[in-house]
């Protein structure tokens, strides 16, 4: 493979990535329509300690755990976010 055949390669996954993401989101917001519902609240550090260490455990690499969490944080941050917005006037 050459570099053109490699960075196609990469953006496939990267359309794949967008897709996954946002379906994510939605869910998120599924979850948190039924926390509002509920009266829980929207961060919940130990179902995020459960993720991070569950990512972790199945890593095979390259990326390192530290890198994994840092990439879960983000995504879990940005769920937490839009959940907030999402879910304020209900």
């Amino acid at each position: 493979m050459d570099i053109s055949d490699i960075r196609k390669h990469i953006d496939a996954l990267d359309d794949e990535l967008l897709k996954i993401f946002n379906q994510r989101a939605q869910l998120a917001l599924d979850i948190g329509h039924h926390k509002k519902r509920l009266g829980l609240a929207v961060y919940d550090p130990e179902r995020e300690r459960k993720i991070f260490e569950r990512m972790k455990a199945a890593n095979p690499g390259p990326l390192d755990d530290g890198a994994i969490v840092r990439l879960f944080e983000r995504v879990i941050d940005e769920s937490r976010r839009l959940e907030r917005i999402k879910t304020k006037g209900i």
